[in-house]
């Protein structure tokens, strides 16, 4: 017996497959139209369901990313600041770091695109199938200092812990850090040391002042032993996209008035 299109929509929303219920009816339109055979509307039918289950999968990382933003490196105005390590950062976005387990450390001014490009590295991540948890680092440690739950931190750390690449964004921006938060960056990073998962780590401050951000020269030193065991050090230097994009508002302003 020959199904109806409501009673094939049906039966396909109780199989789960969304992806063909949402296309059956052009692709069926489409086979009459172009004479295809069975096993070429097949095959688009099937691609649709796949194509859709992949989307859903890519959306579903990203919500749980942490990430706010899906940045490339292709937005990124390179001509602006020619300093840039260009070369080194396509080279951290092709991944490779990721599936070796080594790191990688940005450091420079502010304004840099030191986060635009760590951004872009995640957002890739995030589509070539990688789990991946952002955070920006100074709000993490506020965060993490007021939970109460023992639960709800367990549950944070097995996140942090676990992801295939964490991207710890602009750590020590504050002049200090909470009580206990250097403890804290020190078991997230030994912990991952030991797995040989990836942390990719903006800073405006060079690693020489690490000791004095976290009140403790020694354990800035352990971190930073493992941090750049395996790592990828880039420099940004230049002048500031913000005040860049800044001054060019008030001039759109001012022509505007």
């Amino acid at each position: 017996m020959t199904m109806s299109m409501p009673e094939m929509e049906k039966c396909l929303k109780q199989l789960r497959l969304s992806g063909v219920r949402a296309t059956l009816e052009t692709r069926v339109i489409q086979s009459q139209a172009s004479n295809q055979s069975f096993m070429e509307t097949l095959s688009l039918i099937l691609q649709d369901e796949l194509d859709r289950r992949l989307s859903r999968q890519i959306e579903r990382r990203y919500a749980l990313s942490g990430l706010d933003e899906k940045l490339t490196l292709h937005d990124f105005d390179w001509g602006y600041n020619p300093k840039i390590p260009k070369k080194a950062c396509f080279e951290l976005h092709v991944l490779k770091f990721i599936s070796g387990g080594e790191n990688a450390i940005l450091i420079g001014r502010p304004g840099t695109g030191k986060s635009h490009v760590a951004k872009a590295v995640a957002y890739n991540a995030v589509l070539q199938g990688y789990r991946v948890h952002y955070m920006e680092t100074d709000e993490f440690f506020a965060q993490y200092a007021l939970m109460q739950n023992p639960i709800t931190r367990k549950n944070l750390m097995r996140a942090i812990v676990d992801s295939d690449l964490l991207v710890l964004d602009d750590l020590f921006l504050s002049r200090s850090i909470p009580e206990g938060a250097s403890d804290l960056l020190q078991s997230i990073v030994h912990k991952r040391y030991k797995l040989r998962r990836s942390i990719l780590v903006t800073s405006n401050r060079v690693v020489q002042d690490w000791g004095k951000y976290l009140g403790d020269n020694a354990m800035a030193t352990t971190i930073l032993d493992r941090l750049m065991h395996r790592s990828a050090m880039l420099e940004f230097e230049g002048k500031s996209y913000r005040l860049k994009d800044a001054a060019e508002r008030l001039v759109r302003k001012s022509s505007s008035g």
